[in-house]
Order: C-alpha cells, then structure tokens, then sequence
C-alpha cells in the first residue's frame, strides 16, 4: 500500500500533532470548527513528519547529521554556527524524494484548479507549543511563494531551518534528541492583506491572563509583521459575551 505524506487542512485535528506537528494541527482544527460557523479561513494542505523523515533517509543524511551533532561543543558560539551551517547545507542540496514530490504535486493541483494562487509556506515542528518548552520562532516562514517549484524550494528551506544555530542550542538544553525532532510544512493560501488588515488574536489578556477579554493586535498589511515587532499595530480588547 502506498504510504501517505500529504493530509489536506480540513482532514487535520489536534489529535494529528504527531503527525504534522502543533500549529498545522491546530489550523486543521481552526479551519474545520470555524467553516461550520460560515467564516472562511483560507486553505491548504501539509507533509507529515512522516514526509521528512522519508526526505533524510532516503538522501542518507541522517548519519552526517548525527556526527556533526556528536562533535558539536554547544558552549562554542563558533563552533555551533559552523555545525548548523554544515547540516543545512546538507538538507539544501539534497534532493526531495519522487513519491513526496509528486503527491505535493497533486494537492497542489487540487487546490489552485490552474490559477496562479500564493502561498504561505510554514514550518510546523512536532515539538511546537508543548507545556515544558516552546520553541515558536525559531522555523522559518516563507510568504507569497507562487509557483510549484518554488513551493518545494521553500519547503526545503523550511527543512533546513530545523538546524538554525539557535534551535540546535535550545533543543539541546531543553533535553531533547535533535534527530528525535520531526517538521511538517503547512501549505496555505495567502490572503490579500495588501488590500486590507490583518493580526493576532489572543484569547486571554496576554499581560494580566484575564481570561474575560479577547485581546486583538491589528495592522494593515501582512500579520507578520506584527508577529517581528516592525509596526505598532492598532490593539484591541473585546469582552467575552457571558
């Protein structure tokens, strides 16, 4: 039986964090609760982590990775930007496996229907948002990527950006094997911000946790760059009905 690396965001819940890592989950589940309500929520599909860890093994990287990993002194800031930059460039050049490709392929043809739609291209790790750590950040995004090819060049980029300097740092402090470390990459299309707003919204005041008050960070223009602190958004407090 031919393995699955794809799942659309309307099959995704957070029951699939394993699988495609917090944040795609957590889309899934936005996607799927708030279209029964009739608000739209743009979609999309992501690889698993099944998806990447077909990509490494089957580039026989995994031991590279590993030794680089094993001869790292994690006090040595040199050391640490030589080892990430040797492990991403490993990722960069090697070469995304037939059966993934195609099936991006095909979820990408199912959804663009021959329009010319961007994307948002996002990492989703599989250690994302958990109680003991966070490591939100520290993957990278790709916005308004257009085009297939340039879909997969984002989305290795993305894979690359497991090992930045500072998520080996982290992961390693916070306990956790690095090669035990899996990402989904979330593809979604992209809105037109440009002609209107957009933001962050959080359920609870972020500064006092009262949990009475939706508090709303709006800008116009891409939410990322709310999210980079490079504007001064408008902000808002909405009380909860009841």
């Amino acid at each position: 039986m031919k393995r699955k690396y794809i799942s659309k965001f309307s099959d995704i819940s957070l029951d699939d964090i394993d699988k495609v890592g917090g944040k795609n989950a957590s889309l899934g589940e936005m996607i799927n609760n708030l279209s029964a309500l009739g608000i739209n929520v743009p979609d999309g599909f992501a690889t698993t982590s099944e998806a990447y860890k077909l990509f490494i093994e089957s580039n026989n990287i995994d031991d590279k990775i590993q030794k680089i990993l094993n001869e790292l002194d994690l006090d040595s800031i040199k050391d640490l930007a030589n080892a990430g930059k040797a492990i991403r460039r490993l990722i960069l050049k090697a070469t995304i496996p037939e059966e993934l490709e195609e099936q991006i392929f095909q979820a990408y043809k199912n959804l663009t229907k021959g329009s010319e739609l961007s994307f948002a291209v996002r990492s989703s790790a599989t250690a994302e948002d958990l109680p003991s750590a966070s490591f939100a950040g520290q993957q990278e995004t790709y916005l308004n990527i257009t085009g297939f090819k340039n879909l997969l060049d984002a989305m290795q980029k993305v894979y690359a950006s497991l090992y930045t300097d500072r998520a080996i740092s982290y992961r390693a402090h916070q306990g956790f094997d690095n090669l035990d470390v899996s990402i989904s990459v979330g593809f979604q299309r992209m809105v037109r911000s440009d002609q209107g707003a957009s933001g962050v919204m959080f359920t609870l005041d972020t500064e006092s946790g009262c949990e009475d008050v939706v508090f709303i960070n709006s800008s116009y223009g891409l939410g990322e760059t709310i999210v980079q602190g490079s504007v001064n958004p408008d902000e808002f407090y909405v009380f909860k009905d009841g």
